[in-house]
């Protein structure tokens, strides 16, 4: 059932790397929505991380929503292999092909929801051609690539305009990058209702205190929704 309350999604690009399966599940027992992966290929971003099988090793170990952002390039080679690999959503870049409308369909043929991304140095002149292929937009408020940049202040206008041109689509808007206790009400504010947050939940705590995982995500939370009034 698709609902507007807030969400928060911990990227395990922040947690230990060691401990995936732990630290899936200790942050699901502390109150997170989603498990969002971030793909790296090292290639569209410069970082490299997780690819399919790690994704199929921690799924099991994930009771509520997988979400997986693909920042690769090319990404419909890909989508199939994801999807098997238990993503509940699958998350690509408007900038990493030419042909974003085929790697929705592609995406949504699997099973999975299909997100879009979009970059900070991205527009919205395509948005509106896609808005009913898509089941979430994510509007990455940092450059895409490592954990724990700073918030890109501009973005907020980018989300205030992509609420506005939803509707009352069931389209989630997502936010990826620099989300904290003080960043996350004005995303909030502007329409945002997911929010990925990696160094802002897991800074201080791990599988053997995951109660500072559940203080942060209360707090991340709380700051959001006491935004929306």
């Amino acid at each position: 059932m698709f609902d507007r309350s807030i969400k928060i999604a911990p990227s395990i690009l922040s947690a230990d790397f060691a401990n995936f399966g732990a630290e899936c599940r200790a942050i699901e027992a502390q109150g997170a929505d989603w498990v969002h992966v971030d793909v790296m290929d090292g290639h569209f971003v410069p970082n490299l991380t997780f690819g399919p099988a790690m994704c199929a090793a921690i799924r099991k170990h994930i009771k509520g929503v997988m979400d997986v952002h693909l920042m690769i390039s090319p990404v419909d080679a890909y989508i199939d292999a994801y999807a098997k690999a238990g993503a509940d959503v699958i998350t690509a870049h408007l900038e990493a092909g030419p042909h974003i409308h085929r790697t929705l369909q592609a995406i949504r043929a699997t099973g999975a929801k299909a997100g879009l991304a979009l970059n900070p140095g991205t527009g919205l002149d395509a948005l509106p051609h896609l808005l009913d292929m898509v089941d979430l937009i994510c509007v990455m408020t940092v450059n895409p690539g490592f954990g724990g940049q700073k918030f890109i202040g501009s973005q907020l206008e980018k989300i205030r305009a992509i609420r506005a041109m939803i509707g009352d689509r069931p389209v989630h808007i997502e936010i990826d990058g620099g989300v904290t206790v003080e960043t996350a009400p004005l995303v909030a504010a502007a329409g945002a209702d997911v929010l990925v947050a990696g160094s802002a939940v897991f800074s201080g705590g791990s599988v053997d205190s995951p109660s500072v995982y559940g203080t942060n995500i209360a707090a991340i939370r709380a700051a959001a929704e006491a935004a929306r009034g």
